[in-house]
């Protein structure tokens, strides 16, 4: 069969049609929720990356952004014959009209019965939080800490702030009076298991209780240390929820199952990143990103015919969690509600309240 354009420099190709078949097509349930999805019009971006930006950080050499169509007709190769809903935001950072993106995400996601969140600037008041959670379909907020500042040369120069420098109080006030959505990506080079976050994470709980919490990225934990340093001491609080985007490793996969449960792991993707082809290795608190495309950062290559086999980023993350699942003995049920049904409760819950 040819190859089908996804987006950017990706296609969809034989090798993904029989990664497909034989890995997650009996195990992908009917329904899928994508709980973090980067759906923007690229009109919308006012400034280019600089090229000292695109390469301070690997993935911001892949930060093409996705148009809603093309999302959507994505959306419908990669999960053939299954029915996904997403949670949609577009590219937080000041690069971008956020203004314009939020309303261009916001009316795209409502027709097509999808679900979005909100950039915010932390300098904007309560009284404008409450205008954007007042939209049909708005469940949230998604707060980032490159919303603090603009920098031309590099990605991170925010990366050390406290949650609440990009989240502020008085946000976050506005926010759990209508029980509304947060999803979070810690900030620091200690990710979750940060003394700081996790003191942070634990006082934005208890003030603000109603607030539906999710951790992006399981924390930022895309290696088993990191997973081991935040995941485990964040374990008994039941009402934190935590998204599984970007996450390819299968052993952190298996540790979140068994420190959280199934009942607290929201699928996502982190799409369109995660359409590159390749796989993740990982060494202590590292990884290194294979993939067969002549990004920058792709210094270390493997063989040609072992980028040949190279499947979807995505797609090597739902083999990964599939593993994790059949080591610890996972009921189909709660595959379905870690794919599908914890993400759909939490929504229908933020909606009760809108």
């Amino acid at each position: 069969m040819s190859e089908i354009p996804l987006f950017y420099v990706y296609t969809y190709n034989d090798v993904d049609r029989a990664f497909w078949a034989e890995h997650l097509k009996d195990w992908v349930p009917p329904r899928l929720l994508d709980a973090h999805v980067h759906i923007v019009d690229p009109a919308f971006q006012i400034e280019p990356l600089t090229e000292e930006l695109r390469r301070s950080y690997w993935v911001m050499e892949l930060l093409e952004m996705q148009d809603v169509e093309t999302a959507a007709r994505c959306i419908r190769t990669v999960f053939p014959g299954r029915d996904v809903g997403c949670i949609g935001f577009g590219f937080p950072s000041l690069d971008w009209d956020v203004e314009g993106s939020n309303a261009y995400v916001f009316a795209e996601m409502a027709r097509r019965g999808w679900n979005a969140l909100a950039l915010v600037r932390p300098s904007w008041t309560a009284e404008q939080i409450d205008t954007l959670l007042a939209q049909p379909g708005v469940l949230g907020v998604k707060p980032y800490y490159q919303m603090i500042g603009r920098d031309t040369q590099q990605r991170d120069r925010y990366l050390e702030a406290s949650i609440f420098d990009f989240l502020p109080h008085h946000q976050l006030e506005a926010l759990d009076a209508r029980g509304a959505w947060v999803t979070l990506h810690v900030p620091r080079s200690g990710r979750l298991g940060d003394p700081d976050n996790l003191r942070e994470v634990r006082e934005l709980r208890r003030r603000y209780p109603r607030i539906v919490l999710v951790l992006a990225h399981l924390g930022r934990s895309y290696t088993l240390p990191h997973a081991m340093e935040g995941l485990q001491p964040l374990a008994d609080d039941p009402g934190l929820y935590f998204d599984n985007s970007a996450v390819m490793n299968p052993e952190v996969h298996r540790f979140a199952i068994k420190t959280l449960g199934t009942g607290r792991i929201l699928y996502g993707t982190d799409n369109p990143v995660f359409y590159m082809r390749g796989r993740q290795q990982w060494r202590g608190t590292t990884y290194i990103n294979r993939t067969s495309h002549s990004f920058h950062f792709n210094k270390e290559r493997e063989a040609p015919e072992i980028e040949a086999g190279y499947t979807l980023y995505m797609y090597e993350a739902l083999r990964a969690l599939k593993w994790a699942c059949e080591e610890e003995s996972i009921t189909p049920g709660q595959v379905q509600a870690m794919l599908h049904d914890n993400a759909r409760g939490l929504i229908d819950r933020v909606l009760r309240n809108k």
